[in-house]
Formats: structure tokens, C-alpha cells, sequence
């Protein structure tokens, strides 16, 4: 009984080695084939840099725009709180004077 129990156990050792060894050359290969991809990948980018920097330059022109039309609103939004602010003084004297 020894002897059967043993041999499944070596048995058993051998298999699992056997698929580790397998497993690790198939994950080297493929991280090999996986370093190739991004090395060409890297390129490809690398080679878009130019077309990045032009969107860059018309995403600057156009904050550039949008900042001063939003300088515009907030002109157009002060002058307006002046006028509400103007509007509740005057509300606020005559209330003042109604409840007195």
C-alpha cells in the first residue's frame, strides 16, 4: 500500500511540474509577443505627437474664446446683482417705512 500511495504522490509532483514548466514557457511567449505589440504601438504614438500639439494649439485658441465670452457674461451678470442689489435696498426702505 506504501508503495501505491508514493507513486501516486510522485506521480502526482511530476504532473504538476510538468504543467508549471509548460504554463511558464506559454506566459514568456506570450509577454514576448505582447512586448512586440506595445513596442509598435509606441511608434504609432510616438508619430501622432504632431497631430497632438496641432489639437493642442486649437484647444488653447478656443479656451481663449470661450474665456473671453464668459468675461463678457460676468460683466452682463455684476451689472445685473447691482440692479438687484439696487432693487432691494429701495424694497428694504420701503418696507421699513411701512412697518415703523
Amino acid at each position: 500500500m506504501d508503495a501505491a500511495v508514493w507513486t501516486a504522490i510522485g506521480l502526482v509532483a511530476a504532473t504538476s511540474l510538468g504543467t508549471l514548466f509548460y504554463l511558464g514557457g506559454r506566459i514568456d511567449a506570450l509577454a514576448a509577443r505582447m512586448d512586440a505589440r506595445f513596442g509598435s504601438m509606441d511608434a504609432r504614438f510616438d508619430s501622432m505627437d504632431v497631430r497632438f500639439d496641432s489639437m493642442d494649439v486649437r484647444f488653447d485658441s478656443m479656451l481663449n474664446v470661450m474665456e473671453q465670452r464668459f468675461a463678457r457674461v460676468d460683466g452682463r451678470f455684476d451689472a445685473l446683482e447691482a440692479r438687484l442689489d439696487g432693487l432691494n435696498t429701495r424694497l428694504d426702505t420701503h418696507l421699513d417705512r411701512h412697518a415703523s
